[in-house]
């Protein structure tokens, strides 16, 4: 569920923290659903569970879960800003990548395009 690399440059709190909005993104974690306890995901991570206190406070501090005292931290109300935040962070990668790979703009365009037609369709992608 949550992958951490520990030889990245990036803190492995923000690792989880990106993973978590990540998952909310693609939909594997919806609201009111119920996060491992830090305990737990600090033992199935094998990180210091202070790091995943850390990450946990800064999406609760973002609005991204909330904390009910005795029970855990749940996946709160969606706020299209965070996540609309997150999504254009991976498509600026996949942006990034096709030009690197020299897909023309005009391809990515139309692509897109066809993307927003079919769901404005209704059709699944």
């Amino acid at each position: 569920m949550f992958s951490i690399d520990l030889t990245s440059r990036i803190p492995i709190y923000e690792q989880i923290h990106d993973n978590i909005i990540s998952l909310i993104v693609k939909g594997t974690l919806s609201e009111n659903d119920q996060l491992p306890s830090v305990r737990a995901l600090a033992k199935n991570t094998g990180v210091n569970p202070n790091t995943v206190a850390k990450a946990y406070q800064e999406l609760e501090r973002n609005g991204i879960i909330y904390s009910v005292p005795g029970r855990g931290s749940f996946i709160a109300k969606p706020d299209s800003s965070v996540y609309q935040s997150a999504v254009l962070s991976d498509f600026d990668k996949a942006a990034d990548a096709s030009y690197e790979r020299g897909i023309p703009r005009e391809t990515l365009k139309e692509h897109i395009d066809s993307i927003y037609d079919k769901r404005e369709k209704g059709e699944l992608i």
